[in-house]
C-alpha cells in the first residue's frame, strides 16, 4: 500500500487523502468541532497539530453501525433510533483513533488527544457536513470514512489546520 497522508482543513471543513508524492487521492467534506480549534481537556475543540492514525477500529462492521466506547453496539443507526436516544454523539461505521505528535500541543498532559478520544468517524447522513457541528472529533458521511479507512494504515500521518 502506498504511504498516504491525511491533511485536514478547519477552515475549509474538508479532509484531503494524499499519496507519498503528493498527489490528492480524494477530499471528502467534513464537520469539525462546534466550539471551535483546541487542544485542552475538556475543551469539546478540535486539536490542532500533527497526529498519527493510533488505531482503526470496525474492520467489517456494516454502514452506519453503532459505537459507544470505541465498542459497537449490535444497533444499526436509523432515524427511529436517533429519535430514542437524542443526546447521542452519534459515532458510525468506522473509527480512525487519533494520537498527537507534538508534546506540550497535543501529547500528553492536559493536551493529549489519544487520552481526549479524539477520531476521524462516520456519523448519521442527517447531521450537517462542511460545517462545524462536533464535540472535538472529525466527521465524515459513513461511505466516506469506509472509503478513507480502506486506504490508510495505523500510522499514517494526519495534519489538522
Amino acid at each position: 500500500m502506498n504511504e498516504m497522508n491525511i491533511d485536514i482543513s478547519i477552515a475549509h471543513q474538508t479532509l484531503t487523502l494524499l499519496d507519498s508524492a503528493g498527489t490528492t487521492k480524494a477530499v471528502y467534506c467534513i464537520s469539525t468541532a462546534t466550539n471551535g480549534v483546541g487542544c485542552e481537556k475538556n475543551s469539546g475543540c478540535t486539536p490542532l497539530g500533527t497526529h498519527i492514525i493510533r488505531a482503526k477500529i470496525g474492520m467489517g462492521a456494516p454502514l452506519n453501525a453503532v459505537f459507544v466506547g470505541r465498542r459497537l453496539t449490535g444497533e444499526i443507526c436509523t432515524p427511529e433510533l436517533m429519535a430514542q436516544f437524542p443526546n447521542r454523539d452519534w459515532i458510525l461505521t468506522r473509527i480512525l483513533w487519533l494520537s498527537g505528535t507534538e508534546i506540550g500541543k497535543n501529547r500528553l498532559g492536559n493536551v493529549d488527544s489519544m487520552q481526549r478520544y479524539i477520531y476521524i468517524h462516520g456519523t448519521p447522513d442527517s447531521e450537517p457536513m462542511g460545517e462545524p457541528h462536533s464535540h472535538g472529533c472529525i466527521r465524515m458521511r459513513s461511505a466516506d470514512v469506509i472509503a478513507l479507512f480502506e486506504q490508510v494504515k495505523v500510522g499514517t500521518r494526519v495534519l489538522i489546520n
